[in-house]
């Protein structure tokens, strides 16, 4: 007969077992909290809450990726040459040294896994996307927030910050949730000034600013200690399908490949991808139509006595006389059907972020706004 294991190696017994914890910095993440997109009983809601393109993907990529469906059952490539080769033709650049992730995000997270770690730092500035600070803890990094300047990066305080453990440096221009931005001659300046760290220019918002706008393409190719992530899901309407893309040194994108999963992009967002870069006609119609909605947009607000920095991005940040004025405009706007962001977790509780939609949303958007300043007005007297 053989002999039964103790008990206390059988299943279900009541000896204490060892308590299995995560890396260290792991529990201290706040889990990132997306824009709504829903709200209970309304089936005519405006979702301004995400930064997406209200035109949505060009017909031509929605072609695409229809004609990628048919192969789906096949792995995708995993070296994602033609987009690389697309990208690089729209830009510029050279495909060799171009990376492609799932979004942005993911080109984020392999930085900081690749250069950051355990007794360094990350830097960024205090109003700077959500994700810097998540995916610098996720390696074991310390995260240091800079502070702006009236809600524009500042390169001195940045500049300041940093220290001998500084590893990365992320700077979003145009930032969000701003919208503001500053000019390559002070990041070349912040990039010379800490040459242990690398300088990631987040560029979500690049293609927004201006046709002749590099979104700092330029300062990688003077500086080894540059880096420039750009995405697909703002512009050109593909946040669902998750591309992004980083231009560096090819000693840089040599590392970054090396802890990229080989099959990381799915075959639908490749084609997309590579048919949204290719065209030209809808990415110019979604900057100008943007530029002209958002310009109205901060001028209809500014009169109903809500202000706005400049903003270079497919947003406004809206500022209110205080954190309870803007939770209740946002509590107006949503029983109108309307969400909107409010950016507390970004240290901005007296401001709303407000998505740049079309015409008709822009212009649903000022009204509901005036009616409520309007009100507050009345109260007031």
């Amino acid at each position: 007969m053989s002999q039964q294991p103790p008990r206390s190696s059988q299943p279900g017994s009541d000896q204490p077992r060892p308590v299995i914890q995560p890396q260290p910095g792991i529990m201290e993440i706040a889990l990132y909290q997306a824009g709504a997109a829903t709200l209970s009983g309304r089936s005519d809601v405006l979702k301004l809450s995400s930064n997406e393109n209200p035109f949505g993907a060009s017909d031509k990529t929605r072609e695409a990726v229809a004609r990628a469906a048919h192969s789906m059952h096949r792995y995708p490539p995993t070296d994602h040459l033609r987009l690389r080769t697309a990208i690089a033709e729209a830009h510029g650049l050279d495909p060799d040294r171009i990376i492609c992730g799932v979004g942005s995000d993911e080109i984020i997270h392999f930085l900081c896994q690749a250069y950051a770690g355990p007794g360094t730092e990350v830097l960024f500035t205090e109003h700077g996307f959500l994700m810097y600070r998540i995916s610098a803890l996720a390696a074991g990094a310390t995260p240091i927030a800079a502070p702006e300047r009236e809600r524009t990066t500042d390169i001195d305080a940045l500049i300041a910050a940093a220290t001998d453990k500084t590893r990365l440096i992320f700077v979003a221009n145009p930032n969000n949730p701003t919208g503001t931005m500053v000019t390559e001659d002070e990041l070349a300046r912040l990039a010379h000034a800490v040459p242990q760290a690398l300088l990631v220019i987040d560029g979500a918002y690049a293609e927004y600013v201006s046709p002749d706008f590099d979104g700092g393409a330029g300062l990688v190719e003077r500086l080894p200690n540059v880096v420039m992530t750009r995405t697909f899901s703002k512009i050109y309407g593909l946040g669902g399908l998750r591309v992004g893309w980083a231009y560096a040194a090819r000693e840089i994108i040599d590392v970054l490949n090396r802890i990229r999963g080989p099959f990381n992009l799915s075959s639908l967002a490749l084609e997309g991808a590579e048919a949204a870069v290719r065209d030209h006609a809808h990415l110019d119609h979604s900057r100008s139509e943007n530029a002209r909605l958002r310009d109205w947009l901060a001028a209809a607000l500014a009169e109903r006595g809500v202000p706005s920095d400049p903003s270079f991005a497919n947003f406004i940040l809206a500022r209110f006389e205080d954190a309870a004025t803007a939770a209740a405009c946002d509590a107006m706007l949503r029983g109108e059907g309307i969400i909107v962001r409010l950016v507390g977790g970004y240290g901005l509780p007296d401001c709303l972020r407000i998505t740049i939609g079309d015409e008709a949303s822009c212009r649903r958007v000022a009204h509901v706004i005036g009616q409520f300043m309007a009100g507050r007005a009345a109260v007031a007297t």
